[in-house]
């Protein structure tokens, strides 16, 4: 994996973190959740909390209690977003309790996050209805801090993490919908899926029916392919067909030969749909 300068574009900041595309994920997708870190020994062996996001649209928090948070959907101040966030937290760890940090200015040429954290320990998301974690366990959760997590809880898309599948989220919006970060290079997650789509082997088989094959997304360098539920799913009723799927998935990631006339049509229709996030 290359270094950056400050002043450099990295089209995939989460390269070389465990589990990058749940980096993106949360980056991205996932309204509400949260993962340990800890730093390296060079940089304390401090245990912090990721967190989506922060009132006040905070890079990050030092809370009374002493917990630091930092969040990952802030504000990008320079080309690296890693850098970015390195730089807010390594100035939330050395603030006082009660110390809110805004986007840093400049990160300059510091520390990364694949310089600053343990990269050993493994990156495990847990998805929240709300956002009670803003909140010091000792703070006195007064009737405007109530009032406050339940607006913001409320305006929260209803999102959930399926078991067994890595890096895939149902999420209801107007309908519902399966969101399935890849941690593969862009052609190879487009060409597998064409080969199944030319196939009618691209959806997610359920019982009463079958989640459509929408489209897909780049985001933070990787792609998230998107499937449209039947009315009503439920995050369970995803998890085995969504295994079953991601089979055929690393069956067809797996193959090298060329597409065929019927695949490049899928493929060209996939790839017109496709959009950028960022």
């Amino acid at each position: 994996m290359a270094s950056s300068s400050a002043t450099d574009f990295v089209l995939r900041p989460f390269e070389g973190l465990p589990s990058e595309p749940d980096w993106v994920a949360m980056r991205e997708i996932v309204p509400s959740a949260t993962a340990p870190l800890r730093t390296t020994a060079e940089h304390g062996s401090r245990d912090v909390l990721l967190v989506t996001i922060l009132p006040g649209g905070y890079a990050a928090m030092h809370r009374p209690d002493g917990t630091v948070l930092l969040a990952l959907q802030g504000v990008l101040s320079t080309g690296d977003l890693s850098r970015d966030l390195a730089a807010a937290l390594l100035e939330a760890i050395d603030a006082e309790p009660g110390t809110a940090i805004p986007t840093p200015a400049d990160p300059s040429d510091g520390p990364r996050l694949q310089d600053v954290l343990d990269l050993s320990a493994p990156f495990e998301v847990t998805v929240h209805d709300g956002y009670d974690y803003w909140v010091d366990a000792t703070a006195e959760r007064t009737a405007d801090v109530e009032a406050s997590l339940s607006e913001a809880a409320e305006a929260t898309i209803p999102t959930v993490k399926i078991p067994g599948v890595e890096s895939a989220y149902w999420c209801r919006m107007s309908r519902e919908f399966v969101r399935w970060a890849r941690p593969e290079p862009e052609d190879q997650v487009v060409d597998a899926i064409a080969r199944l789509h030319a196939e009618r082997r691209s959806a997610i088989a359920l019982p009463d029916g079958e989640g459509r094959f929408l489209g897909m997304f780049r985001a933070a360098g990787i792609v998230v392919p998107v499937w449209e539920l039947p009315r009503g799913t439920e995050a369970a009723d995803v998890e085995a067909p969504l295994a079953e799927l991601g089979e055929r998935l690393a069956e067809a990631l797996a193959v090298t030969d060329p597409l065929d006339a019927n695949q490049r049509r899928a493929r060209a229709g996939i790839v017109s749909r496709q959009v950028t996030l960022r």
